[in-house]
């Protein structure tokens, strides 16, 4: 359904790797975005470390008893469908309208996304059968976990199409990074741009803990006044 799933250039990924999501919304903010923080995606498993990865997304609407069964579950249009068609290295993203007494998905669908190759599961809803999703080892950002099926609460309608993620407007292809701090969404036009000032916002932040660990006081430093900017153009250089 919707839009065909794009691959991520290695070299963004690598870089995106070593950039935090906090750094990341900082960068975003000071570009104009500022709703880019999905709300309610917390990691299940912290320490898990960050994923980066585009968006395959997927999206559940309120449930309606003639839709929201069991038997919708081998419909053309389902979780199962869906699942089959995402690639490797994809971060499935998914639309459950924040609703936390519904599982999308049990550790049966995540051990098949692990399977395919599906680097990470964020959503602002919930997952059920806990022990047997950490089993799977597939890195998951959700609000918690629920025992009920998603059918109790919620009707899959589509995959691939604009969605809204904890508050935040995702579309196919766009890029997430997530870790610790939650999920943030980097828009695909963007990526380039973003990546260069990522590079740049850690690189001042490391030479800026530098100098509050030799015991500089934070006015003019953080952030950084012209003479401190200063200083550390003349630090970055000497490292180029």
């Amino acid at each position: 359904m919707g839009t065909d799933p794009l691959p991520l250039d290695e070299a963004a990924v690598r870089v995106l790797s070593g950039v935090t999501t906090a750094t990341l919304t900082t960068v975003l903010l000071k570009k104009g975005l500022r709703n880019v923080w999905m709300r309610g995606s917390r990691s299940l498993r912290p320490g898990q470390g960050r994923v980066v990865g585009r968006a395959f997304t997927l999206r559940f609407v309120p449930a309606r008893e003639d839709l929201a069964t069991p038997e919708s579950w081998s419909a053309p249009i389902s979780t199962r469908a869906a699942i089959e068609k995402m690639p490797a290295d994809c971060l499935v993203v998914v639309d459950a309208m924040g609703v936390t007494d519904a599982g999308i998905f049990g550790d049966i669908l995540c051990a098949r996304m692990k399977k395919r190759g599906v680097a990470a599961l964020i959503t602002d809803g919930v997952v059920r059968d806990l022990a047997g999703v950490l089993g799977t080892d597939l890195p998951v950002w959700c609000s918690g976990v629920a025992a009920p099926p998603s059918v109790a609460g919620l009707t899959f309608v589509d995959w691939q199409q604009p969605i809204g993620c904890g508050g935040v407007a995702i579309f196919p292809n766009d890029v997430v990074v997530a870790d610790d701090d939650g999920a943030v969404l980097i828009p695909a036009a963007m990526l380039d741009e973003v990546i260069t000032a990522s590079v740049e916002q850690e690189r001042l932040e490391g030479w800026i803990m530098q100098q509050v660990e030799s015991g500089q006081a934070l006015p003019g430093l953080y952030p950084p006044d012209e003479s401190n900017k200063a200083a550390y153009q003349a630090w970055a250089n000497k490292r180029r």
